[in-house]
């Protein structure tokens, strides 16, 4: 089984952007870090990222087709793209949502997921691990480990 880590706008520039809210590390080590543990439990891992929305939804259409489930940080998107709710909603496979930073300790506007209704759940303020612990529900939400 594969799953989707996708992530959304300006999370290409973890490492640089806001140190002191997103940490110091890179994506590519944290999907370096996601693919370890996801093949370690018997999954076909992929990524994607992009700053478009359209991208975003365009590879959750794909997502329907190949994958079991889709580990997402949506970024900014979360908070007002329904275009990406009702996809989410479309491909009829289970999403995770996730977050580095605790969105609900930060500006009001980022209290307010519109895409957490539509997802088996959120997972929001651990840092990196925030991927990790979606992975983890990911699994127990697609029967256990792959293996």
């Amino acid at each position: 089984m594969k799953i989707l880590v996708l992530n959304g706008p300006n999370l290409n520039l973890l490492g640089e952007r806001e140190p002191n809210i997103y940490g110091g590390e890179t994506l590519k080590s944290i999907n370096d870090e996601i693919n370890a543990a996801g093949r370690e439990m018997g999954y076909e891992m992929a990524f994607f990222q992009s700053n478009s929305e359209g991208g975003l939804i365009d590879r959750l259409h794909e997502a329907r087709l190949d994958c079991a489930g889709v580990i997402l940080n949506a970024g900014a998107y979360t908070h007002y793209s329904y275009a990406l709710r009702d996809a989410i909603s479309a491909v009829k496979i289970p999403v995770v949502e996730v977050h580095l930073s605790n969105v609900n300790s930060r500006d009001e506007f980022r209290k307010n997921s519109v895409i957490a209704p539509v997802c088996v759940g959120s997972i929001a303020g651990f840092g990196k691990y925030s991927y990790m612990l979606g992975l983890y529900a990911l699994d127990n939400k697609l029967g256990g480990s792959n293996e």
